[in-house]
């Protein structure tokens, strides 16, 4: 890695069609850390998130310039497998999206896919990361249910999980808590303070408060600009520039 840097990201443009959807990013995430990113809707925070690991791909009227390097090595170069990425950098969406089948068997389907076939290792799968998503004490007794019984809170947490028994390298997450309820979020940010230790996490957020109290760094997005990016108490105490400080007290956004 570049020191203790994960990903390092060099004059990222991406452009939809004939409209620039990031300009001239750079950036560099260090690996165990929460970097927040926060900005108003519009300003680029999905369109980052998701070219770092590559669902951009999938949308034909995207284009992508610049260098992301995960580990030092080029994401976007020719011969760098995007499925394999995907394996790598797990993402998780704001919206809790079950997979109509059991809990257990929600957590195993990438496994599975990806040629783990072992019982005893599924289940070790499965238990770790129920454990690592705080929702194990919750459904160790009904593994077999329907995930679709879970509450809006649970499903986001299965969600996790069901990234993390991918055994990924980095998580993002993009407004992973904008439809739950107060407790539900404080679950999902404390089951994030503590993964950090073992993962790199990309938190995208519209909860300034949310990255105040959780994010290590925070970067501010702006009409498709990173505007600043910083220690978290320095972005929200005494930023850089004007912009952030009018974000961040409410004077637009």
């Amino acid at each position: 890695m570049d020191g203790m840097n994960k990903i390092c990201i060099s004059n990222l443009n991406v452009f939809w069609n004939r409209v620039q959807a990031l300009s001239s990013i750079n950036l560099k995430v260090p690996a165990n850390k929460i970097l927040g990113i926060i900005g108003p809707s519009g300003s680029g925070k999905t369109v980052f998130l998701r070219s770092l690991n590559r669902l951009n791909d999938l949308i034909p009227e995207i284009r992508i310039e610049g260098r992301i390097l995960l580990d030092n090595q080029d994401i976007y170069h020719p011969e760098f497998d995007p499925v394999e990425l995907r394996k790598r950098v797990g993402i998780v969406f704001a919206l809790p999206i079950p997979l109509p089948m059991s809990i257990y068997d929600n957590i195993v389907f990438g496994p599975m896919l990806s040629g783990v076939s072992k019982k005893s290792v599924l289940d070790m799968l499965v238990e770790r990361s129920l454990k690592s998503s705080f929702l194990w004490d919750e459904v160790k007794d009904r593994l077999k249910t329907s995930a679709m019984r879970l509450s809006g809170g649970q499903q986001q947490r299965l969600c996790l999980a069901r990234v993390l028994a991918m055994e990924p390298e980095v998580i993002l997450l993009d407004e992973p808590c904008s439809g739950l309820d107060p407790i539900s979020t404080a679950e999902i940010e404390h089951a994030l303070t503590v993964l950090k230790k073992d993962y790199t996490i990309i938190l995208v957020t519209n909860n300034t408060k949310q990255a105040a109290r959780i994010a290590d760094n925070t970067a501010f997005f702006l009409m498709s600009e990173m505007v600043e990016i910083g220690p978290t108490d320095t972005i929200f105490t005494v930023p850089c520039d004007s912009r952030t400080n009018d974000y961040i007290t409410g004077r637009f956004g």
